[in-house]
């Protein structure tokens, strides 16, 4: 089993891992090598191409160029990686063993989910937790269509002198957004999985 991860995590590696170019080419070459996508440079220039991959889209799903599926998206990006690094801290806080009062006794992880032993009270933050999401869902999102980019939910209503910083700093803060939800992603997927094989505690995490 580990052996099968290990070569998984490999080869996931080596898919991230940027093209070796070569000057020799032979009839041989062009017939057999994949007709790759070349992204155009305005989507090289995007906020989230990020060195050393640059734009990073090996399947091609913005190949046709369409700017609304690039925004839409790039907003499907930014929701989830939101959601990925709200799952991360609670997660490792809920590990730490901070808990809210009365739920002293509540495992973390998928155990979380089964509350077994705990009374009703604790079980029905369980529906709480699903209407909180259903909330954030409806309701995170451009309501009043003045976003200034994809993932922009102020709705005329908090900015935090945003606007007035430079163009420069918020496109910096939007990039730093964007990285640190990737990498939520990844790691609570990681979580997930290693939570599931039982061995977190190789990687310095606690076993629920």
């Amino acid at each position: 089993m580990k052996s099968a991860i290990l070569a998984t995590l490999i080869g996931s590696a080596a898919a991230f891992a940027p093209a070796q170019t070569s000057t020799t080419t032979s009839s041989l070459a062009s017939n057999t090598r994949p007709d790759l996508w070349t992204p155009t440079t305005s989507y090289q220039n995007e906020v989230g191409a990020t060195a050393p991959l640059g734009f990073f889209d090996p399947l091609g799903l913005v190949k046709d160029e369409s700017q609304e599926k690039f925004d839409h998206l790039r907003e499907v990006e930014i929701r989830h990686g939101r959601c990925a690094m709200l799952a991360v801290t609670g997660w490792l806080t809920t590990a730490a063993g901070v808990r809210l009062p009365g739920m002293e006794a509540a495992p973390f992880g998928f155990k979380a989910l089964l509350m077994e032993g705990l009374p009703s009270e604790v079980r029905g933050t369980i529906p709480l937790t699903l209407m909180t999401v259903f909330c954030l869902t409806v309701f995170m999102q451009d309501s009043t269509g003045e976003n200034a980019f994809p993932g922009d939910y102020r709705n005329g209503l908090i900015d935090f002198g945003w606007d007035k910083q430079t163009e420069e700093w918020q496109n910096r803060k939007r990039a730093v957004e964007l990285n640190n939800g990737r990498a939520a992603q990844m790691g609570i997927l990681g979580i997930m999985v290693h939570e599931q094989l039982g061995n977190l505690n190789d990687i310095g995490l606690p076993q629920p």
